[in-house]
């Protein structure tokens, strides 16, 4: 069964294309002059069950647990969550599949798919923390 993208459809997927990971509520602040929050929620869903967005839910100690979208593109992606901050740090290409096929041939399983991010600090973040605490970025205090 074809669908045709809508007006807000086709919005909510240029704001995925046009960035890194986003959950629906800073969609809705992105879009709310083109639809309005329900409408976003359902335009993510179409998309995701089209194949045209991934999802993933973070869990952060300020924000709390979101579901976050990001659009599929034909490259998989990795990201970084600064929990200082709160931004996507993007990590480039996935370097894990070699890994991946390793463990399918060593335990006899398909792998089709996983979802990878890591949570930390920016450089930003961590370059204004240091300078507050005089520690390196990366290391932490006794």
């Amino acid at each position: 069964m074809a669908y045709a993208l809508t007006k807000a459809r086709k919005a909510v997927l240029a704001a995925l294309q046009s960035g890194g990971p986003a959950s629906a509520l800073d969609l809705g602040k992105r879009l709310a002059s083109t639809c309005d929050q329900a409408t976003v929620y359902r335009a993510l869903h179409f998309l995701e069950d089209a194949g045209w967005a991934d999802s993933f839910v973070l869990r952060c100690d300020i924000r709390g647990t979101e579901r976050y979208y990001v659009a599929r593109s034909q490259e998989h992606r990795h990201w970084l969550h600064c929990e200082r901050c709160h931004e996507f740090v993007d990590l480039g290409a996935c370097r894990v599949e070699p890994l991946f096929k390793e463990i399918e041939a060593s335990l006899g399983v398909e792998i089709r798919s996983h979802t990878l991010y890591a949570a930390g600090l920016c450089r930003a973040c961590g370059q204004e923390l240091s300078l507050k605490t005089g520690l390196k970025p990366g290391l932490k205090p006794d």
